[in-house]
């Protein structure tokens, strides 16, 4: 029963790929339409290669002990360094090309929910980057993040890692708290997405030379609504899911985790469109998503601690969050996000981490610990400080290693090959320079305004 459920869930975790290829194609130009849908589907192939050569090793190699599964017992090996004399797990050494003592069908279980996780943060970077990134350059930084950025700061958290044990060593609530990925999957894509984006540069036509910055508008807000839909849906496998397990000690709170995912995406919506209805006078569509989205990041990590009322009040707060982060990304840090992956997901999964050390209720029961932790994850509110003080650090962890590390990376990406496509391409889409065919071959182009045609020298600031 926990394989079946485990499985299925998976399964419409990856369905979510076919969301987010809608959503960020659908808010992007006609003339980059193939370029943006194909960078979406072959993300899927980049990241599977590269966790299943090194990257699930390096996060799960060491996380034995998951009775839901049959053990994992395989999964044992996790190299460690010594401390003020205590034990911290760095990154996992066993489960390399599945082989050897990995070929075992508890690890496939887990080889397979985990992966499609891991996919979903790759992902996120390539709306935060369409319209002008090169394709072969984006190919291989979609192999680096699945084989090392990732699965990094995944073992740290959820594969037996030094943040899941600062419960156990430094006495910090139950470590690290994170149920289904509010800072593992989403904030580290949303990170890498603004890291890599400060690389590439705004579009052509963007930003004026007085910082101002222009409307780019997408082509297509049906798919764009039609994607959060798909996105919402495949949710209820990624947060309730992350139980492994649907018989067994507190895996019939999927329930519970399904309800709060439910609602919170339910008031992210309602406080983005309130939020924009207030600001502009009227409900902004593409806004509205992002609010939906924004409530489901949030509620990632909370999802397995908190009530349905402490559920809706964290989406509420997401979503008016994620119209407040796009307006600050574009207008103070002068970052060029067409899709708003780095407000929804970066910082709406970091709003999602600390809200478990705030809003974790203590009624959760999994087997009677967290991170071997006697007793349930309990936040600020009632009663346990300290449990907020691991969220924060945990926050802080990302924020400063998975930013340094993807910017690096992708410096040194930049330097050997060139993370940006040439202006001329860029100009006239993406779809033939990088694609060689027209998503819309029978569209006609509508002229775009003269602003967004300039040359960069004239364009950027």
């Amino acid at each position: 029963m926990n394989f079946t459920w485990t499985l299925i869930c998976g399964f419409l975790v990856m369905f979510m790929q076919a969301g987010f290829a809608m959503v960020e194609a659908g808010l992007c130009r006609v003339k980059n339409s193939n370029h943006t849908y194909m960078m979406n589907f072959f993300v899927y192939g980049c990241g599977l290669l590269a966790y299943w050569l090194i990257g699930f090793a390096i996060q799960m190699g060491g996380s034995a002990g998951n009775g839901n599964l049959g053990g994992l017992q395989p999964l044992n090996s996790e190299h460690t360094l010594a401390l003020f004399g205590t034990t911290w797990g760095i990154f996992g050494q066993t489960g390399m090309f599945l082989s050897g003592r990995a070929y075992d069908v508890g690890v496939m279980v887990i080889f397979l929910f985990q992966m499609v996780f891991m996919d979903t943060a790759l992902t996120i970077v390539t709306g935060a980057c369409a319209e002008r990134w090169k394709f072969l350059t984006f190919a291989v930084s979609s192999v680096l993040m699945g084989a090392f950025t990732y699965p990094l700061f995944a073992n740290w958290a959820w594969g037996g890692g030094w943040l899941a044990q600062l419960g156990t060593n430094l006495g910090l609530g139950k470590g690290y708290s994170d149920f289904a990925g509010s800072g593992v999957v989403h904030a580290v894509g949303g990170v890498t997405a603004l890291a890599v984006a400060l690389i590439v540069g705004p579009r052509i036509g963007k930003f004026n030379r007085d910082g101002s910055s222009n409307v780019i508008l997408g082509h297509d807000i049906s798919a764009v609504l039609i994607g959060c839909f798909i996105l919402a849906f495949g949710w209820f496998g990624f947060n309730p899911g992350s139980t492994l397990g649907a018989s067994g000690a507190g895996c019939l709170r999927i329930g519970s985790v399904a309800v709060n995912t439910m609602l919170a995406g339910c008031t992210g919506t309602f406080g983005a469109i309130l939020y924009m209805w207030i600001l502009k006078g009227k409900p902004d569509a593409s806004m509205s998503g992002n609010g939906l989205l924004a409530g489901l990041v949030a509620i990632t990590a909370p999802s397995g601690f908190v009530n349905p009322i402490c559920s809706g009040i964290i989406g509420l707060i997401a979503g008016v969050l994620v119209c407040i982060s796009v307006a600050f990304v574009e207008n103070k840090l002068k970052v060029d996000d067409p899709v708003g992956a780095i407000s929804v997901h970066g910082a709406g999964g970091i709003w999602g981490v600390i809200s478990v050390g705030l809003f974790a209720d203590g009624t959760s029961n999994y087997g009677g610990a967290w991170n071997g932790v006697s007793g349930s994850v309990t936040g600020l509110f009632y009663g346990d400080a300290s449990q907020l003080v691991a969220q924060l650090v945990g926050v802080a962890t990302l924020v400063g290693f998975v930013f340094s590390f993807s910017y690096a990376l992708n410096w040194v990406l930049d330097a050997l090959m060139g993370q940006r496509v040439s202006a001329e391409s860029e100009l006239a889409g993406l779809d033939l320079p990088e694609m060689g065919q027209l998503g819309y071959p029978e569209f006609v182009f509508v002229p775009e305004p003269e602003y967004l045609s300039a040359t960069p020298k004239m364009a950027v600031a």
